[in-house]
């Protein structure tokens, strides 16, 4: 017991340096056994350690959602996300979205369908979020899109094409 009697909650022991852990998880529908550092992001796993570059480092603070992916099926900004925290679990990114004959995804063709990108460096989050927006089912009006689509930001103001490619996309991923 700490000094004084109380037993209060002791601070977690800091990994010593160096100190790595094992991680196994599945990204994309493969099986991942990965040793990582007990600090690395979700993010930094994906693009540094499996050279998965799609999800971007925008902020880093988990305010743009350019690095939006789906942990068992929910979107996660991937930056504020530690990878030791994925032991066991699945993770999609943008580059697992397609088809598995290969075509583009709904969401994916939409985009493109509907001019909803620019300069592009959002778009993989945007998609990533639309997909998770349709299937918790928040995309029956443009306002509930707006709502639900507001944690992604695109400095180039694609806003009107985005909510249209998900307009699109929901029909056809609900209805097929």
């Amino acid at each position: 017991m700490p000094l004084g009697g109380s037993a209060e909650a002791q601070p977690a022991p800091v990994p010593a340096a160096g100190a790595t852990l094992p991680l196994s998880l599945q990204v994309n529908g493969q099986q991942v056994d990965a040793s990582i550092d007990p600090r690395t992001s979700l993010l930094d796993l994906l693009r540094e350690g499996l050279h998965l570059t799609g999800a971007k480092k925008g902020c880093d603070h988990g305010q743009c959602g350019a690095c939006t992916v789906h942990v068992d099926g929910r979107r996660v900004v991937s930056c504020l996300t530690l990878a030791a925290k994925m032991q066991g679990r699945e993770v999609l990114t943008i580059e697992g979205l397609a088809l598995p004959e290969g075509s583009l995804h709904p969401m994916q063709q939409a985009f493109i369908d509907h001019d909803a990108l620019q300069c592009g460096y959002c778009t993989p989050g945007q998609i990533m979020a639309a997909v998770a927006c349709v299937q918790e089912g928040h995309a029956t009006s443009a306002e509930q899109i707006q709502e639900f689509m507001s944690g992604n930001i695109c400095r180039c103001g694609a806003y009107a094409g985005i909510v249209a490619a998900i307009q699109d996309a929901a029909a056809q991923m609900e209805g097929g």
